[in-house]
């Protein structure tokens, strides 16, 4: 019995011991599905202004929208599984948010920056054709005023004018 006592108290020091590792590794758990979730917040809001800014600029950005959709969803998931208290499935379902907003965002970047220098070389076209387009338009009346002149002197000097006498 005496060899016993020894025994029971090493075993209920390590029953306690394993709960406070338990309630150390939730609480870790805890905090790093918040952090996570946190981020994946920050990632989509910083994903959806690039997506808006994108679009503002003329981009076509269905395709990041419904990116952006799902990842919405997965971070939903996150926060459900974190209030069920499953922190592990909270922590990677906002890290697999944060990995599409990412990339949505960056895309929406490359997007925004080729819309504006499609726009930049669209506006240059407009300038140059319109520029022609004046050109050849003053062009084309100095050309039309100098053949009016032309023919309207070799009309008024082919013209003999008659002396009428007023005989009355």
């Amino acid at each position: 019995m005496a060899a016993l006592k020894p025994v029971t108290i090493l075993l209920a020091l390590l029953v306690f011991a394993s709960t406070l590792f338990v309630f150390n590794t939730s609480a870790l758990s805890e905090n790093v599905a918040t952090s996570a979730i946190e981020k994946a917040e920050g990632l989509m809001v910083s994903a959806y202004e690039a997506v808006l800014e994108a679009e503002r600029a003329g981009a076509n950005v269905s395709g990041l929208l419904a990116r952006l959709k799902v990842a919405g969803e997965g971070l939903a998931q996150a926060h459900i599984s974190y209030r069920l208290g499953d922190f592990d499935d909270a922590a990677r379902s906002a890290d697999l948010c944060s990995q599409i907003g990412e990339e949505a965002r960056v895309e929406a970047y490359e997007l925004r920056g080729l819309a504006l220098e499609e726009a930049v070389q669209c506006f240059r076209w407009t300038m140059i054709r319109s520029i022609l387009g004046v050109a050849i338009a003053v062009g084309a009346s100095y050309l039309g005023w100098r053949i009016f002149k032309r023919r309207y002197f070799r009309r008024v000097l082919g013209m003999k004018p008659e002396v009428i006498s007023s005989e009355s």
